[in-house]
């Protein structure tokens, strides 16, 4: 190669380090926001069924030495006092990572179905508009499992109490669908992430495998409490907010952040 060639090539090359630098610096950079700031519930909002959102029954939803729990050492028995911990901001596009393990004993009288189980739930109602008595938000639930000691029991299924949603090309009216996950015994810590897309699109991903996908989630006209909400926004669901669900086992989440995505 001669010195000309070799000096235009070595040009080209810093110009296009120096713009691809530039534009690397102008794209603007997103980070992970902890929606739990790992010592108390600032930001968040309990409604337990039975009780008025704010009020947290039995010091249900609590921080401990860096992880948020759902306890029910307070309770003489669960009474089917079904809860949820709110965040107060809702939220539409983004990413969302909880580490979460299951502990100890189902509270007493818990539903047998409910062992091992937790869940979040996304674009769902605020806990102000939901009826004193209501078992559970109008939402999408990220349904959180652990394993029973034999057997398989998939986490991050998809539950929709008041919703519908789309997979496949078609509508799923069934409240519950499995994911493609492994089980996981015991207490070990477990990740799982949920990319949110507006109404086009959610993902779980657990330990980072995507594991179930679906789209154009949607109230459910035939369910009172989202006939109530159609009164006041679209049938489509878009956004909503985010909460962490007590269904009589204990369980704990060490993280949980978000990261904004461009609509």
């Amino acid at each position: 190669m001669n010195r000309r060639l070799y000096a235009v090539r070595h040009l080209v090359i810093v110009i296009w380090l120096v713009l691809g630098v530039e534009l690397h610096a102008q794209a603007p950079q997103r980070d992970w926001i902890p929606l739990f700031n790992g010592k108390d519930l600032t930001g968040w909002v309990p409604k337990i069924k039975g009780y008025p959102a704010g009020e947290n029954f039995g010091n249900t939803f609590r921080v401990e030495n860096g992880v948020l729990k759902v306890s029910y050492d307070q309770y003489d028995a669960f009474n089917g006092r079904f809860g949820h911990l709110f965040f107060h901001q809702p939220y539409s596009h983004y990413r969302l990572r909880v580490e979460y393990r299951f502990v100890g004993e189902q509270c007493p009288g818990g539903p047998s179905w409910a062992v091992r189980n937790s869940g979040i739930m996304i674009h769902g109602q605020t806990p102000e508009s939901m009826r004193i008595d209501q078992d559970f938000p109008v939402s999408l639930e990220v349904q959180l499992l652990g394993g029973l000691g034999r057997g398989e029991r998939p986490t991050a299924n998809v539950c929709t109490p008041g919703t519908h949603i789309v997979m496949n090309g078609e509508l799923v009216t069934r409240h519950c669908t499995n994911s493609r996950s492994q089980t996981y015994h015991g207490d070990q810590w477990v990740t799982v992430e949920v990319e949110v897309r507006g109404h086009e699109l959610v993902r779980h991903i657990v330990n980072g495998q995507v594991v179930l996908e679906y789209t154009h989630p949607q109230l459910d006209d035939r369910d009172p409490d989202a006939r109530r909400l159609l009164e006041s926004q679209p049938k489509e669901l878009s956004g909503g907010t985010i909460s962490l669900q007590s269904e009589s086992h204990p369980v704990e989440f060490r993280k949980v952040e978000l990261l904004p995505l461009d609509e």
